[in-house]
């Protein structure tokens, strides 16, 4: 599990770093390497206290799906919001599914 959400993690911290280079685009960097730094901890937090970084990990995944899933249905546009958005939902579904069984 714990692969998977770092692989989500900077997945997340490269997009906004491409969404900077590719758009000059600010809000994009910072916002990419934040989330991506907040799931790797998530991650990262999950080797110590299973319980608590697995909620972490649920909530960043769920808010980054509302955000990034209402981007993609209002721009129609797969990239970069509908690629976040599908491995958000991958992470949280995922995660959701070990979390059930804790």
């Amino acid at each position: 599990m714990s692969a998977l959400v770092y692989a989500y993690a900077v997945l997340l911290a490269i997009g906004g770093i491409i969404g900077y280079l590719k758009a000059g685009s600010m809000p994009s960097l910072v916002m990419g390497v934040l989330s991506g730094a907040a799931v790797g901890y998530s991650a990262n937090l999950t080797v110590t206290n299973r319980r608590l970084g697995t909620q972490l990990t649920l909530f960043l995944s769920f808010v980054l799906l509302l955000i990034m899933g209402s981007r993609f249905y209002n721009s129609q546009k797969f990239m970069p919001a509908g690629l976040v958005a599908l491995f958000s939902f991958i992470v949280l579904a995922k995660t959701f599914l070990s979390y059930s069984q804790m």
